[in-house]
Parts: structure tokens; C-alpha cells; sequence
């Protein structure tokens, strides 16, 4: 049985939001730390909804930009995945649930390990039979060529993933340069144009929002499925490192979920270009200003 220790640092690299051991732990300031993929559609969901990122634990407010992967902490549920069944527990899961007796046979109707009682009760009665060892190679196998597949997808959403952060770096750079632009632009204009500066400024926030919220889609939904996909992985490597029975035990159930996983790549996200900048008639504002102020001044001259 597993000590009283151990269940409380499981408890303590646990995501406080999906309630599963924290994979690729990111940490904000305020100290909490949960998985990547579900702080990230948490910070996604406040920005939306008011505007900035609160810690779901203790409510502080945080700048995404400013969260920080756990390497201590990743390490630690590292090793917490790798702990062994104690002998007792390994010998337990050999023996059945309704009977006692040792899981040596496999019902190839039911895709169940039984033991010889159970292969004489009814529920099993006309059923092909096999022994364990029998039927054990080739599962292992399709369960290999699954893991194999899988960790080939892995490898195309991390690069699909390193994809994404440069290209949001790209449209980030991008972004900036053409605030500079126009900030520079509408310097020169200050005395006059001070009101349209703020209005080309807010167009341009919002259409960069409208670029990054593509983006940050896109790399919630990718997060999703790699977590999804780790998970599999993890799975099905256990399976293979424990024993027979442990690896048969349900094979049907991981082996279809293993099939109908396909990595769904995020669709192109083209830029949205924003509209060609105008920039107003300055002599002829500075003509009809001037010719105002003259006629200003006749009227204030006749008056008086």
C-alpha cells in the first residue's frame, strides 16, 4: 500500500484544475502551479471575460507572459509516475476479484484475463480460451506499433508547437514595428493631428488582438491535444513496462483509443492585414485653419 508520504506529495503535484498530476508545470507569481495546457485556457478564458488573468487558487491577478515552467516540480512528479507497485499489491492484481485464483487464462470473446474458475462459470461457458503467454506476444505488439505511432505524433505537434511560438514572435515584431510607425508618424503631426494619432492607434490594437487571438486559439486547442496525447503515451508505456497482467487488463479499451487518436494540425492562420494608413491633407488643413483664424479675426475686428 502506498504510504502516507507518498499520497501527500502526490497531493502536492496535483493541478489544482484538472485534479491530475501536473504535467509541464508552469508556476505564477503569487506560488501555485498547475499544467500548462490548463492555466492556459484559464488565462485565455479571463482575458475574454474581464480583461486580465487571476490565479484560479488564490485570486491574484498575474501577466501570462510572466509564467515560468517548475522544473523541480516536474522532476518530482517525474519520479512520483515511475514508483512501483509494492510485491503485495503486484501480487494482488494477479489473483481474481471473484475468486482468488490465479489470472492465467484470457476469453478471447470477452477480451477478459480470467482465471480457471471463471472459464467454468457460465458467463465464459462455449468462449475460446487462451493461456495468457499465448495471447500476450501479440498484444504486446499492437501495443508497441500504437505506442510507436503516437510518439511519432508527439513529435510533429511539439514541431508544430515550436512553429507557433515563432510565429508569434514574428507577428509580435511585426505588431511593434508598425505601432513605432505609426507613433512616429503622428509625432511629426502633434500639434495638430493629436486626436487622429489615438484613433489609427486604437484601429491597430484592435486588429493586432484580433491576430493574437487567432493564435492564442490555435495554440489552446494544440495544448489540448498534447496533453491528450501524452496521456496515451504514459498509458501505454505502462502498460508495457508492468506486467502481463496489468498489461492486458482493458488492452481493448486503450488499443481503440490509441486507433482513433489523430493529431488535428491547426488550420493556417493567415495575418490580417490592416488597412493602408492615409495620412490627411496636411497643407491643406494647415490652408483652411489659417483661412478660419482670418475670418475669426475680421468678425472680432468688425465687433469691436
Amino acid at each position: 500500500m502506498a504510504s502516507g508520504i507518498l499520497v501527500n506529495v502526490k497531493e502536492e503535484v496535483t493541478c489544482p484544475i484538472c485534479l491530475e498530476l501536473l504535467t509541464e508545470p508552469m508556476s505564477l507569481d503569487c506560488g501555485h502551479t498547475f499544467c500548462q495546457a490548463c492555466i492556459t485556457v484559464n488565462s485565455r478564458e479571463f482575458m475574454i471575460g474581464q480583461g486580465e488573468s487571476s490565479c484560479p487558487v488564490c485570486r491574484i491577478s498575474y501577466r501570462p507572459e510572466n509564467m515560468r515552467p517548475n522544473r523541480h516540480v516536474a522532476n518530482i512528479v517525474e519520479a512520483l509516475r515511475e514508483v512501483k507497485l509494492s510485491a503485495q499489491e503486484e501480487q494482488e492484481r494477479d489473483l481474481c476479484v471473484n475468486h482468488g485464483e490465479k489470472l492465467l487464462l484470457y476469453c478471447n470473446k470477452d477480451k477478459k484475463i480470467i482465471c480457471w474458475l471463471c472459464e467454468r462459470s457460465p458467463e465464459h461457458r462455449g468462449h475460446q480460451i487462451f493461456l495468457v503467454e499465448e495471447i500476450a506476444q501479440k498484444n504486446k505488439e499492437k501495443l508497441q506499433a500504437a505506442l510507436d505511432r503516437l510518439r511519432a505524433e508527439q513529435q510533429e505537434a511539439e514541431k508544430l508547437n515550436d512553429d507557433l511560438e515563432e510565429e508569434r514572435t514574428s507577428r509580435k515584431d511585426q505588431i511593434e514595428q508598425e505601432q513605432k510607425s505609426v507613433q512616429d508618424y503622428f509625432k511629426q503631426l502633434r500639434g495638430i493631428l493629436a486626436s487622429e494619432e489615438q484613433k489609427e492607434l486604437q484601429r491597430l490594437e484592435k486588429e493586432a488582438a484580433e491576430n493574437l487571438d487567432d493564435l492564442a486559439q490555435a495554440e489552446s486547442e494544440l495544448a489540448q491535444q498534447r496533453k491528450l496525447l501524452r496521456d496515451l503515451i504514459s498509458d501505454l508505456e505502462h502498460r508495457l513496462q508492468g506486467s502481463t497482467v496489468e498489461m492486458l487488463q482493458d488492452v481493448k479499451g486503450i488499443m481503440e483509443r490509441s486507433k482513433t487518436f489523430t493529431l488535428k494540425k491547426p488550420k493556417p492562420l493567415p495575418m490580417k492585414q490592416r488597412r493602408v494608413l492615409q495620412a490627411p491633407d496636411l497643407g491643406g488643413m494647415l490652408q483652411v485653419f489659417n483661412e478660419l483664424t482670418d475670418v475669426q479675426r475680421y468678425w472680432e475686428i468688425k465687433i469691436t
